[in-house]
């Protein structure tokens, strides 16, 4: 996964760079007056569980999101439609709780039982995903200035799924417990996406259209995010 997340940023990098300087020196001329294509997108969310049941509760959830996106501009509009590749990754902190995706207390479905046995108790995901997008600019022909909106869709597979769990020993040692299984978890998210923003600064939310887990669980927890948005190039 650190690969998949490396690579993406070493492609935007040189994209951005070949795009500030405008490749030979006719590319300079022609790409002042092209649509520029808003191809880099970095997100930091707080993230959230609807449908959770009241019991549990979370602490500072945090997510991160990067994506490379392709713009397809509307003839003398300022509207476009954008899709791209990207990697969303989540960790919900719980408290009070714990998620048994191994399977030990209830293999048929997945349970959250109680528990004080961690200090800290994090349930991380990893999607690798699909982002479409429709796109509202003030200013097509630079992506780094003017208002900005979007909305979208995000099709995602997911490719991680773990819970780490931190306690301390007996002697003051701090000690890890990590499970990972992707079983209970439903392959497959939708999400409905929103942005809106000035230039390179945006807010953005995201909300999962299906549930988090497979159809043998009784709950229908829909995870959200929350956060800003660093868009360019």
């Amino acid at each position: 996964m650190k690969k998949i997340i490396f690579t993406l940023g070493l492609i935007a990098v040189a994209v951005g760079v070949f795009a500030q300087e405008g490749g030979s020196p006719m590319n300079k001329a022609v790409n002042r007056a092209t649509h520029s294509r808003d191809f880099l997108m970095i997100q930091l969310s707080y993230d959230g569980w609807a449908g959770a049941p009241d019991s549990i509760k979370t602490g500072f959830n945090r997510g991160f999101n990067i994506a490379l996106m392709y713009d397809f501009p509307f003839k003398k509009s300022p509207l476009s439609v954008a899709a791209g590749l990207g990697i969303s990754t989540s960790g919900v902190y719980l408290k009070d709780h714990t998620f048994d995706i191994s399977g030990k207390v209830s293999p048929d479905k997945a349970s959250f039982p109680a528990s004080n046995a961690y200090k800290k108790f994090k349930v991380a995901t990893t999607y690798l995903e699909i982002p479409i997008e429709l796109r509202y600019r003030s200013v097509p022909d630079n992506a780094n200035k003017g208002f900005k909106a979007a909305l979208g869709v995000k099709v995602g597979t997911l490719v991680n799924a773990h819970t780490k769990g931190r306690n301390t020993g007996a002697n003051g040692s701090k000690n890890w417990d990590k499970d990972i299984n992707k079983g209970f978890f439903n392959p497959w998210r939708f999400s409905a996406t929103a942005r809106v923003g000035y230039g390179n600064f945006a807010l953005f939310g995201a909300y999962s259209l299906n549930p988090m887990l497979k159809d043998n669980s009784d709950l229908d927890i829909r995870p959200y995010q929350i956060g800003i948005c660093l868009s360019g190039l």
